[in-house]
């Protein structure tokens, strides 16, 4: 589950242990009782300006931070982590109390759990309330139940996973979502075109649908037509992107689209496919596709072979082959 992924990473940050959290190396800047700064903790000076004195045993915040910075240090930061990653060790030097148990949740804003096997998008991710990306992808997630999802999330990336339906995840979706990767899934249109509409992403300025299955590229656009603040839209590596007037019929269909596939739409290129969208008998259910051979290896080249003399009492050998394409 997302839960378990979360914990696994946590623990890998190591918050509560040296050179972050409470223990003997800092003790004395957080007891009240003994501490100069009384309740400011982390500050590296005293009010006067001085650097305070650091008690036998312990370590300076500056020592501390260093040994989270140095990336030669046995304590730098694990591969694969992100920069809040990062934030939140420091957090853990300084302000120790702040990540301490579940006080961490109240401090995430970004979560990236890629490539762990997560299979379950579960209801323990709502501990995250000021969660606002959330980025899973490369993971086994097939099914997305919206009532587990943090209601303020802005950013949701599900890119290489095995979601085939969105009905769970637009039953109560995120109402301020701004970004939706649904790339490399397994998403088949007609049927799923009728969940990307502004009734369930009306804050939605960037979608990617890339590589997935859709088919019916005027129903599609009928669809997104209602996203009104949709300014980024990946469509690429869909069968409905083979179609000849497939990317003119998009940039007129959604004047307010400004990336197509990872490409700016300018003036000229909108000035160029002006009208196209009030005619859709251009946009036909077929393909063309025209398959090139420019070099074969690993079998003979019947060519080579020379010619036998007239007469010869050799078996003569002949080569064919066939090549087949699948679709």
């Amino acid at each position: 589950s997302v839960s378990a992924a979360v914990r696994e990473h946590l623990r890998r940050l190591g918050l509560q242990d040296f050179p972050c959290g409470l223990g003997s190396w800092n003790k004395s800047r957080f007891d009240a009782r003994t501490s100069p700064r009384r309740g400011r903790p982390g500050l590296g000076t005293d009010p006067a300006g001085q650097e305070e004195d650091v008690p036998p045993g312990e370590e300076s915040p500056e020592v501390l931070m260093e040994l989270l910075s140095d990336q030669h240090s046995p304590w730098a930061l694990p591969p694969g982590c992100s920069p809040q990653d990062q934030q939140l060790r420091e957090m853990a030097v300084l302000t120790p109390k702040l990540v301490r148990g579940s006080n961490v949740f109240q401090v995430l804003r970004s979560l990236r759990i890629v490539g762990k096997r997560v299979e379950e998008v579960d209801e323990g991710l709502l501990q995250l309330r000021r969660l606002e990306e959330l980025i899973l992808s490369a993971n086994q997630i097939s099914r997305i139940t919206s009532a587990n999802l943090p209601q303020t999330l802005k950013v949701l990336e599900l890119c290489c996973n095995a979601v085939a339906d969105l009905r769970d995840l637009c039953a109560q979706p995120p109402p301020e979502l701004q970004h939706l990767g649904l790339g490399y899934n397994r998403l088949c249109g007609p049927s799923q075109d009728k969940y990307l509409t502004a009734a369930f992403w009306p804050n939605l300025v960037s979608l990617d649908l890339s590589f997935n299955n859709f088919t019916d590229l005027l129903g599609l656009v009928s669809q997104l037509s209602s996203l009104q603040k949709l300014r980024v839209l990946v469509l690429q590596g869909n069968p409905l992107a083979l179609i000849p007037a497939y990317r003119g019929f998009l940039v007129d269909s959604l004047p307010k689209l400004s990336i197509l596939d990872d490409i700016h739409i300018g003036p000229d290129e909108r000035q160029q496919f002006h009208g196209l969208a009030k005619q859709p008998e251009l946009i036909r259910s077929e393909a063309r596709v025209v398959v090139s051979v420019g070099e074969i290896k690993g079998v003979p080249d019947p060519s080579a072979h020379q010619q036998l003399e007239a007469g010869s009492k050799f078996p003569v050998i002949t080569y064919s082959y066939c090549v087949m394409y699948e679709f």
